[in-house]
């Protein structure tokens, strides 16, 4: 996209920790529309993420299926999903707010993530970042819901986050958003995610240690 050549781009901080290797974060978007404006966030957030020096990963859920248990645990979509937040370290999450709320597929995608597979947390002790595109003037309803589900999953979600008010009118017609707050929040969110994985990852087996479950070992 055109909008990484920007000189806007030198504003961004260098980071200042010593890191093994680049933060790996995965990205989920909850719309299937042929201009899907949770999809274009989550490309706009990929794009900043990239040149903050992560390596990310975008899930398509085109194809993914309702979330049945244990009927489809072998369908290709599924195993790709639940790889991907094995192999992440930190996740954004960017839903369209429909009803009121996160849309099916959303929650489709985050259902197919189990708490534990065998011995393996597959979300527990990773980063998160909330977003949500409105089609009409600015919620936090989807963000809320997002919320609740990245603490049942057990995530360290990060205290920022994104909600763009009429999304139709916030990009360019080749997908990039438009310069405006809300993109400037979108980017203190990118960096909010970056040092919060940057923090935690090499100790979230430590932080997220319980009792309860070494009682039972």
């Amino acid at each position: 996209m055109k909008y990484l050549e920007s000189e806007e781009f030198n504003l961004y901080p260098k980071k200042s920790i010593t890191a093994k290797h680049k933060p790996k974060i995965l990205i989920l978007y909850g719309s299937l529309r042929k201009r899907s404006y949770s999809k274009l966030l989550a490309l706009e957030a990929c794009g900043i993420l990239n040149h903050m020096g992560a390596e990310t990963k975008i899930f398509n859920p085109d194809g993914l299926p309702t979330f049945d248990f244990d009927r489809s645990v072998n369908h290709p979509k599924v195993k790709e999903l639940r790889n991907l937040s094995l192999w992440s370290e930190g996740q954004v999450w960017s839903s369209p707010e429909v009803h009121g709320n996160i849309t099916g597929l959303m929650k489709t995608q985050i259902d197919w993530i189990p708490l534990t597979l065998g011995s393996v947390r597959p979300t527990q002790g990773r980063t998160l970042a909330v977003m949500q595109v409105c089609g009409g003037s600015q919620s936090f309803n989807a963000v809320n819901s997002l919320r609740i589900l990245g603490r049942w999953m057990r995530m360290f979600t990060i205290p920022n986050q994104s909600s763009v008010a009429k999304a139709y009118d916030e990009f360019n017609d080749d997908g990039s958003m438009k310069p405006s707050e809300y993109r400037n929040r979108v980017v203190d969110v990118m960096e909010e995610l970056m040092r919060f994985t940057y923090l935690t990852r090499e100790s979230s087996s430590f932080l997220v240690d319980r009792y309860s479950e070494r009682k039972k070992v």
